[in-house]
């Protein structure tokens, strides 16, 4: 793969518990706190399933706004994209898994064309590229 390009972001301190996250170039600089759900403290901090939903529904949004336009349908310029992430313990016992939900509504399509529409932006998301054959993703539109 050729790259166009790198992220770079640095946790530390606690990690999820009472750290710190931010990117290289200080656009992003946030406190972590764990979810009182996930044992921890709670806190004002995000965490990571925040961040990495944030970036899911935004990329997400992104692909389908791509194949959209391509078949000559494109969504409404008030689609929104809404990402649920589950978090828990995995089948196995040892570690955990990750579990999404994306909600896409306002799109002003037809159901059947959305339908379709919301598969394909799925092929061609990279979020979802990285998660597929891993964490269950479900797709709604509404």
């Amino acid at each position: 793969m050729e790259v166009l390009y790198r992220a770079h972001a640095t946790a530390s301190g606690g990690g999820r518990e009472d750290g710190r996250s931010a990117t290289d170039d200080g656009k992003i600089d946030v406190k972590l706190s764990t979810p009182t759900e996930m044992g921890g403290k709670g806190g004002d901090g995000t965490n990571p399933e925040q961040l990495f939903a944030t970036g899911y529904a935004a990329c997400y949004l992104g692909a389908l706004r791509l194949v959209s336009g391509k078949a000559g349908t494109p969504v409404g310029p008030d689609t929104k994209v809404a990402a649920g992430i589950g978090f828990g313990k995995n089948t196995n016992g040892e570690g955990f898994n990750l579990d999404v939900e994306l909600t896409i509504s306002d799109h002003g399509l037809d159901q059947a064309v959305i339908d379709d529409l919301i598969q394909k932006a799925h092929q061609v998301c990279p979020y979802s590229n990285a998660t597929r054959g891993n964490v269950e993703v479900r797709l709604t539109a509404k």
